[in-house]
């Protein structure tokens, strides 16, 4: 088993065990507890009562952030003639098309962290599924990435756009922001996308729907957060 840092022991022990904090104790605490030398990420994780092997309880899709992530993604577009140029317009920092998907499957190339293409290109990628699959790059229209908007969707991802998805144990993470982030805007990007979850409670979905949610910074303890915070 591996050691504990006495960073993260310290940082542990300002967490009350079994405590659900309101949001904004909450995300005060993620700060505090912080060990990383860097600006470290902070992560919302919620566990849903989801049976997720049933296709009518899975959830997909995305959310643009009010303050965004902190975090510059880099992001290529598949499309031709108007739609790319388009995006190159709206600074998407690859355009192409047939070339593009070559570059991908002869040189193993993955500079990037987002891949938006239009529903011409998606036959042509399609062959490269189980290679962009498994990194989670493959483009989906539920989460805005197979489009005629380029424009539209590269400003998004730019803004601070954050799919997310339910893994096979009902759980939905995301980036919410930046230890560096004030308290304010920290706690309205996860308000914002705790609040799309609610509004995506798939109708088959049965008894309480929120089992727990957390946060946590890079290296850092998790935080529980009590679900009645979101209440309206």
């Amino acid at each position: 088993m591996k050691k504990k840092s006495k960073k993260y022991t310290e940082a542990l022990s300002k967490v009350e065990k079994g405590k659900l904090y309101t949001l904004e104790e909450a995300v005060k605490l993620v700060k505090e507890t912080s060990t990383s030398k860097f600006d470290g990420t902070v992560e919302l994780a919620i566990r849903l009562n989801l049976d997720t092997k049933k296709n009518d309880q899975q959830l997909r899709g995305a959310i643009v952030l009010p303050h965004g992530t902190g975090k510059t993604k880099k992001v290529l577009v598949l499309a031709k003639g108007d739609q790319a140029k388009a995006a190159t317009e709206a600074g998407a920092d690859y355009v192409g098309d047939v070339d593009m998907i070559t570059k991908i499957d002869k040189e193993n190339w993955f500079d990037f962290d987002v891949i938006i293409a239009t529903p011409e290109m998606m036959p042509l990628l399609g062959r490269l599924g189980k290679v962009l699959g498994p990194k989670g790059l493959m483009p989906n229209p539920k989460t805005g990435t197979v489009t005629v908007d380029t424009k539209k969707a590269v400003e998004d991802v730019k803004k601070g756009r954050v799919e997310y998805r339910t893994d096979s144990y009902a759980n939905v993470h995301a980036l919410v922001g930046k230890v560096s982030f004030d308290d304010e805007k920290l706690a309205d990007n996860i308000r914002a996308f705790v609040e799309v979850i609610i509004k995506s409670k798939p109708q088959a979905a049965k008894g309480v729907y929120i089992k727990n949610i957390s946060i946590a910074s890079t290296m850092g303890p998790g935080i529980k957060v009590d679900p009645s915070s979101f209440d309206k």
